[in-house]
């Protein structure tokens, strides 16, 4: 099960009008395509994706990439939220999974792997799965270092010192204490895990039945199963994936904020990069429009374009322009003089003739109008733009922008 019923609040206004597992990433990708490949890649093809906010791009997406052999029982399919325990919708993560029990008692397995949809990493599940029936737990959460100053942002994850058994989990805590070894880090959860069938079924109604509850996985389910010693961590460092290297192996990045989206998006551009999309052993696949290569042209006036450090994909037009550690997404043009600096340009964008644009996010279709200065004054930026806490400007879906 992948969990994508989220409303995504923080990653407005990405978010406006698509639910978040559904954003953009990477130039040609979509936050759930991570998860799903991960999953797939693993060897299993027995995927519902729950859903329930603004979906109808995600359900189009989910229906151009992910079509698998029927004739083996193979599926990837989307579940929208269908009030089968009353007239409401899901109220939390643990509540979806409960109104949705009917999917798991047509399938009958033994263990049910449940991913969180709008993360950034690699990982092999068969491993997790492994681990999870070699413990005996009943539960498993994937963990994985994070700093100490972040730890508001996640489940906290305490063990004890020769042990994989989890002691405390507590849900986005304000006074959470550090690690043992590394007072500046904590033992995050990842939004992954792995349940013993019964087990889930069993605590999912119990907790149903609960007034208190916020019906959520991170702040009901696992509590409740740590009291009860049933909860085991898995270490994502152990974690093996083909291909991968000493610089990108168990990278992970919750893409919650504007800023961490990114971020995240300018991991991939260095040299180096921190989290690579080349990887032919572990793919990620997404939807691809059957558009052409991706164009350079010298301008007669503003001379040849220069392109550094950056991720540009089909469709793309780049005319005597400057562009330095940058995503531009399927279908963009970048006209002639523009300046673009640390910039993530989503599909069809158009920049025009003249503009400088710096540490800014421009979502689909908009048209930047020649001169237009995006991410230079601040003050400006603000009054015409949503400002993450980071200074990052991000231009709405189909904006119609005047110079600036």
């Amino acid at each position: 099960m992948v969990l994508a019923g989220g409303e995504g609040k923080r990653l407005m206004p990405l978010t406006a009008q698509r639910a978040k597992p559904a954003v953009p990433f990477g130039g040609r990708y979509r936050l759930i395509d991570f998860a799903i490949s991960n999953l797939v890649n693993s060897g299993y093809r027995k995927i519902v994706v729950l859903t329930q906010y603004k979906s109808h791009s995600l359900d189009v997406h989910i229906s151009k990439t992910w079509n698998l052999s029927s004739e083996l029982g193979h599926y990837i399919t989307t579940v929208p939220a269908q009030m089968r325990r009353g007239p409401r919708w899901f109220t939390g993560s643990l509540d979806a999974i409960y109104q949705n029990f009917n999917l798991i008692t047509d399938e009958r397995p033994e263990h049910i792997i449940v991913f969180g949809a709008d993360h950034i990493y690699r990982m092999d599940a068969r491993q997790m799965l492994d681990a999870h029936i070699a413990s005996g737990a009943g539960a498993t959460v994937a963990g994985i270092r994070a700093p100490l100053s972040d730890a508001s942002q996640f489940g906290v994850i305490e063990v004890g010192a020769d042990s994989n058994r989890i002691l405390s989990f507590k849900e986005k805590p304000t006074d959470a204490k550090g690690l043992p070894d590394a007072p500046d880090q904590i033992l995050a959860s990842m939004g992954n895990y792995i349940f013993s069938t019964e087990l889930l079924m069993d605590v999912a109604a119990e907790d149903a039945s609960d007034d208190d509850s916020a019906h959520d996985i991170g702040g009901d389910l696992i509590p409740r199963l740590v009291e009860r010693g049933q909860a085991h961590v898995y270490d994502y460092t152990q974690n093996v994936v083909p291909g991968d290297t000493d610089r990108n192996r168990h990278y992970w990045r919750d893409v919650g904020t504007i800023d961490s989206y990114f971020d995240a998006n300018l991991d991939l551009v260095v040299p180096q990069p921190l989290f690579t999309l080349y990887n032919p052993d572990w793919p990620i696949y997404s939807y691809s429009r059957n558009l052409p290569p991706a164009k350079f042209i010298v301008d007669d006036d503003a001379g040849d374009p220069r392109v550094v450090n950056s991720l540009v994909h089909s469709g793309v037009i780049v005319k005597g322009a400057t562009v330095n550690t940058s995503v531009l997404s399927t279908g963009a043009w970048v006209g002639p003089n523009a300046d673009l600096e640390r910039v993530v340009l989503l599909d069809d964008v158009q920049v025009g003739e003249g503009s400088v644009l710096r540490n800014c996010v421009v979502d689909k279709n908009v048209r930047i109008p020649p001169g237009t200065r995006i991410g230079v004054d601040p003050e400006e930026d603000m009054e015409r733009f949503t400002m993450s806490a980071s200074g990052v400007a991000v231009v709405p879906k189909n904006s119609i922008i005047e110079p600036g």
